[in-house]
């Protein structure tokens, strides 16, 4: 440690799991594994995306609406009672039943014993082969969303919102430490020897260069596994390599592509000044030229 030098040392555990058909099952699956984060030092726990149900956006089918819940409601009533007697801060993504007709990709933070202190909706909303999540979601109308806790400022995006700069570098300017991105993400199986490779190390690259350009942590918490569409054929592998990444850009862990995982990871936060102090690009910006991040396209 260099003279000087404050540490203000966090351990952030990441739960990578699978999901079985049972909503209940995998909700005390979620439970055990957020238990063995804070037994082993965690104070923050990020779940993958959407946890308590395997990845129903495979297919549109009208009976996954079933699954929704309101937010504040029984699951993240259960995952306070959680956080309060682990005196830790999570963050958990769930299927939000807002009113009917109109349903979110939410992610809840659950403050210790402060209990739930709010939530953020997915902005980017994906409509792809296997993820029509189109059809299910109402793009986010909470804007972008930094959350006050016992583990630091967190700025708390989801899955697809990890492909947009505009997202991350929006959420550092409002004070965020750490971005956390619940995550469902993985292979066509069809794809995997061609595009495989290439497709994870994109999807590492793109958030690893979030945490370079915005001098925070980045945590990315993903679910594991082969599961199958709900109609028959394709399915999704899901990869798995949840990560933790520092200001710097290096990866810090990274858990199996193969198997469930707890992971903690120890950062310390003063990394962010340092690094922001070597690389100023938040002071070198020229946000008098950047009107047009706000069009479509510039056309000429």
């Amino acid at each position: 440690m260099r003279p000087g030098h404050r540490s203000r040392e966090l351990i952030v555990g990441l739960v990578q799991m699978a999901m079985t058909d049972s909503p209940e099952e995998n909700l005390e699956h979620a439970i055990g594994m957020v238990k063995q984060a804070a037994d082993a030092g965690a104070t923050l726990v990020c779940l993958p995306e959407l946890f308590r149900s395997r990845y129903f956006c495979q297919v549109e089918d009208a009976a996954s609406f079933g699954l929704a819940e309101a937010v504040p409601g029984p699951t993240t009533e259960k995952l306070a009672a959680l956080a309060a007697e682990l005196d830790v801060v999570l963050v958990a993504s769930l299927f939000e039943r807002r009113a009917a007709g109109i349903f979110h990709n939410t992610a809840a933070v659950l403050d210790g014993q402060r209990g739930y202190v709010g939530k953020y909706r997915k902005m980017h909303i994906p409509d792809d082969p296997r993820y029509f999540e189109k059809f299910y979601f109402s793009p986010g109308d909470l804007g972008f969303k930094v959350f006050e806790s016992r583990a630091g400022a967190l700025g708390v995006l989801i899955c697809w919102d990890q492909w947009y700069p505009e997202a991350a570098r929006l959420t550092a300017l409002m004070g965020a430490q750490l971005l956390l991105y619940p995550t469902a993400i993985g292979w066509h199986p069809e794809e995997k020897v061609t595009h495989g490779e290439a497709q994870h190390e994109a999807w590492e690259t793109i958030q690893r260069s979030h945490a370079v350009a915005n001098g925070c942590f980045v945590v990315a918490a993903n679910r594991v596994g082969f599961e199958p569409a709900p109609s028959g054929g394709g399915g999704i592998e899901f990869w798995g390599q949840s990560f933790v990444a520092a200001p710097d850009g290096r990866v810090l862990a990274r858990a199996p592509a193969d198997k469930e995982a707890v992971m903690t990871v120890r950062i310390d936060l003063e990394e962010i000044e340092t690094s922001r102090i070597a690389w100023p690009f938040l002071r070198d910006r020229r946000i008098d030229a950047y009107g047009g991040i706000s069009e479509r396209y510039l056309d000429g």
